[in-house]
């Protein structure tokens, strides 16, 4: 019989309380815990710490799996904006989440039935299935690219659709979601293009042709940072190297004043070495 008169509850602080009563606690004692405070009851079955995660707990409550765009935030992935919270629901029927985004979509992965998160290869696939293309890639890149996910890996799994569309558009390298859109975007200009290029002892974010570099500042390039950056910079020119370094958003709110930098640097030659 547990010794302590409140039980430990695994990470997160929410379980079932079935899961509870066969270690050893009787339903007495849960309920004690929950009438002194101790415990709360987010929904019939499920126990919690009062300082539970509040999204495992709203998972409990409503009976959904936290999943997709919200799972892949908790995971530490690159992911675009999102107002909503997303969740997957494990049995078709009845379920009110609020403002929560539901999918209804098969898991490829079995689900484990007390999980109150998804495997993260569910929730990539229903990230492929609900944001555009361009945001879906880049939540993959990310994953791919801190090693959670490998391009083999998710190959073998049954993907459909737009899965494996995004699947054909993985790279591992992007080191985040903003050189994920540049990439895609500039596939149709025809120059050669080498993403985290190792030039003059540092990498660099785009490498066009031989000469023409495209570096994107997201939210560290200050202080110290800007530094190393603008030394970087004129070490680059030194060697003969154009370079275009732009911001956040500029990339995100002003793509086509981008896009016509490279254009025009690419119609001047600026991406070509210098004949001798």
């Amino acid at each position: 019989m547990p010794r302590s008169d409140t039980p430990r509850l695994p990470a997160g602080g929410v379980t079932r309380s079935s899961l509870l009563l066969n270690a050893g606690w009787s339903r007495h004692q849960l309920d004690r815990a929950v009438g002194a405070g101790l415990l709360t009851r987010p929904k019939k079955g499920r126990l919690a710490r009062r300082d539970a995660d509040p999204a495992l707990v709203y998972a409990a409550t409503h009976g959904v799996i936290i999943s997709c765009v919200s799972q892949a935030k908790r995971r530490g992935l690159w992911v675009p904006h999102h107002d909503r919270s997303h969740a997957a629901v494990r049995v078709p029927g009845r379920t009110d989440a609020g403002s929560t985004v539901l999918h209804w979509r098969a898991p490829l992965l079995q689900r484990e039935p007390h999980s109150l998160e998804d495997p993260i290869e569910n929730a990539l696939d229903l990230v492929a299935h609900c944001l555009p293309f361009e945001d879906a890639v880049a939540v993959w890149d990310s994953a791919a690219n801190r090693g959670i996910i490998t391009r083999q890996r998710m190959a073998r799994l049954p993907l459909r659709g737009s899965a494996r569309a995004v699947l054909a558009a993985l790279d591992p390298f992007a080191d985040s979601g903003l050189e994920t859109y540049v990439r895609l975007r500039t596939q149709w200009l025809r120059v050669r293009c080498v993403s985290q290029a190792w030039i003059a002892g540092h990498r660099v974010d785009f490498l066009f042709g031989d000469r023409l570099v495209l570096q994107i500042d997201g939210g560290t390039h200050v202080g110290p940072q800007r530094t190393r950056d603008n030394e970087h910079d004129a070490q680059l020119r030194l060697l003969g190297y154009t370079v275009i370094r732009v911001g956040y958003f500029q990339v995100i709110d002003d793509w086509p004043a981008v896009q016509h930098l490279l254009v025009e640097a690419i119609a001047q030659g600026l991406h070509r070495a210098a004949a001798h």
